[in-house]
């Protein structure tokens, strides 16, 4: 039954279908004739984007509102406060509510599969039980003050390279198991108003068009009632997506779809029935989201979440190494800030999440607040070029004080949305600072800025690590409040630190072949791979440390029924700071039945406790908690046998652990390849079939086989004519995002790797009036070598216009 049904019964079928389009970029239709109103949806997981000039994107390169830049998700993800975050999903509702958004789009809950993604800043874990609470807690707060939120992207992007035509494979299990459970716990806990598709394809069908993913699964199985909205250009074919469960295209085609849709439901190639559904939904999301008011908001909103922004940095932060100990800082002590970092903020990733702040605290800015008129010497530019003149100023510095506060990290162009990161190293640059510093001072405190995993071979060097993540707009002064200990570090790593790129079970295939991403592995990533392989890590998921210690006892486990369990511990603050800690609950199965991790997170607590105090811990497990999902049944089930329910400080500093054993279905070996069980070695298309049988031979594109998914670039190589566009198009998305020809700049990577890898069928939605879809359609038969048929088509649409 339709909640609006007597409206939809008013609207003509042309309306409807119009409705389920954007009328601008960012806006949808308005329909004064029937009451239907327009809202406005915005980018922003950590910030509002809104853009209200004429230049728009959604790759982040042109201007926006000023807005509260708060850290990225995957700082956010490391406060493992759920408490805070919902704070700061309500502060990101009133500014929405201040700018007249009504739709935030965030958060992003992929998971990490490989460190090198290039947007892995803007998603919260590598684990989907942390990021499904994470972003619950999020929409939660958002929600609070009638905006919607836009879960995203759903489902397995994973990868920046070819993100709009790349086709995921990936078993059952790992699907089930490892990349839908953030979503679904999101969309269960928090009732998100919109969920986003992704660009991608997943077992050769695109997200938009994919039932199984947006109707079986989102809604049938997890009862989502909101919109499914498409991501900027993620609409891959309009009638088939009506019938999957898409609702509402962004942005706007400009009717390049309607005709079709019209055309469609006249021929009984499609029922009006889904096209009412969607209209319903939207109206409805109209509804949830227009409700919300200015009168409520304080006058000063943008200091307070300036000050939140400031706690959630300094929770989120993470004290990785601490020899010494180094830190706090003293009284008095003699310092200098190396390194251009400080002095230049890296606080956010590049993309369609890039905010305009309402301010910016360096970490300069900060430790002067503490030490006024502390020396600084910059050490290295933001282009990886040595500069020895720099490092020589550095290093005579840093040999005239006590304590080096060294500031170093992943600049812009290392990470953003549209290309993902070549390795996991530092700029060259910042490596042989560090290394000409450490010969001249053997105190040196390394702050780090970045926002995914990076190799530190040079760790040994250094007596302390701060990792800030990308901190957001007051990072530099929460990095600040905890250098000189007004705040006591308590974040801990929502991702594994592996020694070297190497040591990553993917590293060997990922992104090869970029349109086919295989996922060989299944859910055996992050530390789900490296504790059930036993590969060291440089920092495990789950470390950090702290200024003061945390001590674990009195573990209780009391059944409340089958699968019902109930887990409490006891921490003391053992040591000289007060201070906060996060106590982790793994279930660790021992049924020697399916292939399984050694152990995952199935819980967790931050407590806050002053120095000397106790306090208790409590988690509650159910079924899903030891479940499995089992794809001959197509349910999950709980094998009987031995758990071990593990505490501790992460995910391989276990203080604590008691044993259950569960009534289920009969534990049996899975038939598949041995390597699932042994992870020796790298798995292989021949051991991937055994969990997947469907897996097609990749067979890249070439002359006569091209389509409107094809890439300019991919094209190029046929003709010179196709070189020529190839060029144009490239210069033309850097002149239409207004940036610089500048490769450092990631701005200019984004609008060049965009360009020459978008499918034509995107690029004709997204400027159809510089592409129009007749010459899209002429460039794939020129690259085809089809020319003269090619001319044909051509002569014959201008014919048609003539007359």
């Amino acid at each position: 039954m339709l909640r609006h049904q007597d409206l939809i019964a008013r609207m003509t079928l042309e309306e409807k279908i119009r409705l389920c389009s954007g009328a601008s970029y960012w806006t949808t239709e308005a329909m004064p004739r029937h009451g239907i109103r327009s809202i406005f949806l915005s980018d922003g997981p950590h910030g509002l984007r809104k853009q209200v000039t004429e230049r728009v994107d959604h790759l982040g390169a042109n201007a926006s509102l000023p807005a509260t830049c708060f850290p990225t998700a995957s700082a956010v993800a490391s406060t493992w406060d759920l408490d805070l975050v919902r704070q700061m999903g309500e502060a990101l509702g009133a500014e929405a509510v201040l700018q007249d958004v009504n739709v935030l789009l965030g958060p992003g809950v992929n998971m990490k599969r490989n460190p090198l993604c290039g947007r892995n800043f803007e998603y919260f874990s590598e684990d989907p039980y942390l990021a499904g609470k994470m972003a619950a807690a999020w929409i939660q707060g958002l929600q609070s003050q009638g905006v919607g939120a836009s879960l995203k992207h759903f489902a397995l992007n994973n990868q920046e390279l070819y993100r709009m035509s790349t086709d995921v494979l990936v078993d059952e299990r790992a699907l089930r198991e490892y990349y839908l459970p953030a979503f679904e716990i999101a969309v269960k806990e928090a009732r998100p108003a919109t969920v986003m598709c992704a660009y991608n394809k997943v077992e050769g069908t695109y997200c938009s068009d994919n039932r199984r993913l947006l109707t079986e699964i989102l809604r049938e199985e997890w009862g989502f009632d909101g919109v499914v909205v498409t991501d900027w250009g993620a609409m891959n074919d309009r009638v088939a997506a009506f019938q999957a469960g898409t609702d509402l295209e962004m942005p706007g085609s400009q009717g390049r779809w309607d005709r079709e849709v019209l055309e469609a439901v006249r021929s009984g190639r499609l029922d009006e029935a889904f096209i009412d559904a969607s209209v319903d939904r939207l109206l409805t999301l109209i509804e949830r989201t227009t409700r919300g008011t200015k009168a409520s908001l304080p006058p000063d909103l943008f200091d307070r979440h300036h000050e939140l922004a400031r706690r959630i940095a300094a929770a989120g932060a993470v004290l990785l190494k601490n020899d010494g100990p180094v830190l706090p800082l003293k009284a008095g002590e003699s310092l200098a800030v190396i390194g251009e970092l400080a002095r230049t903020p890296r606080y956010q990733g590049a993309g369609s999440s890039q905010v305009v702040p309402t301010r910016l605290d360096s970490l300069l800015d900060g430790l002067r607040r503490y030490v006024p008129g502390v020396p600084f010497a910059a050490g290295y530019t933001l282009r990886d070029l040595p500069d020895q003149a720099l490092v020589d100023e550095a290093v005579a510095l840093a040999q005239k004080v006590h304590t080096v506060i060294l500031c170093i990290g992943l600049p812009p162009a290392y990470e953003g949305e549209g290309f993902d990161r070549p390795h996991m190293r530092l700029p060259e640059n910042q490596v042989a600072l560090v290394e000409a510093l450490a010969r001249a001072n053997p105190r040196i405190v390394v702050v780090l800025a970045g926002g995914s995993a990076i190799e530190m071979p040079w760790a040994d060097r250094v007596q302390a690590i701060l990792h800030m993540h990308l901190a957001g707009q007051a990072g530099g002064l929460a990095a600040a409040d905890l250098l000189f200990g007004k705040e006591n570090p308590s974040g801990k790593l929502a991702e594994t630190y592996p020694f070297r790129y190497e040591d990553v079970v993917s590293s060997s295939y990922y992104l090869k072949p970029p349109k086919q991403a295989a996922y060989l592995e299944s859910f055996y990533c992050g530390y789900r791979y490296f504790a059930t392989a036993g590969v060291p890590v440089r920092y495990p998921f789950g470390f950090g440390l702290s200024y003061t210690r945390f001590e674990y006892s009195d573990l209780q486990v009391r059944r409340t029924g089958e699968y019902d369990v109930e887990v409490t511990a006891s921490i003391t603050n053992a040591g000289e700071y007060d201070g906060a800690e996060v106590v982790q609950l793994y279930v660790a199965p021992k049924t020697g039945g399916a292939y399984r991790p050694v152990r995952e997170l199935k819980g967790f607590s931050k407590i806050h406790l002053k120095r000397g105090e106790t306090g208790q811990v409590s988690f509650r497990l159910d079924r899903r908690s030891f479940a499995i999902y089992d794809p001959a049944r197509r349910e999950w089930v709980v094998e009987a046998g031995r758990y071990d329910l593990e505490v501790g400080a992460s995910s391989q500093d276990i203080r604590l652990s008691a044993t259950i054993h569960l009534q289920g279905v009969e534990p049996a070996r899975t038939p598949c390849s041995g390597w699932y069980y042994t992870l020796n070695g790298v798995p292989s298309k021949k051991d991937f079939i055994t969990i997947h049988p469907d897996y097609p031979e990749y067979v890249p594109q070439t002359r006569g086989t091209y389509d409107m998914t094809s890439s300019v670039r991919e094209m190029q190589e046929t003709s010179l004519l196709l070189r020529l566009v190839y060029r144009v198009l490239k210069r033309e998305a850097v002149k239409h995002l207004g940036v610089r020809a500048d490769p450092e700049d990631p701005a200019f990577k984004m609008a060049v790797e965009s360009a020459a890898t978008t499918p034509l069928r995107a690029l004709v939605l997204f400027d159809p009036k510089s592409l129009p879809l007749a010459l899209a359609e002429f460039l794939v038969e020129w690259a085809n070598g089809r020319r003269l048929r090619a001319l044909g088509m051509l002569l014959r649409r201008r014919a048609k216009r003539a007359g």
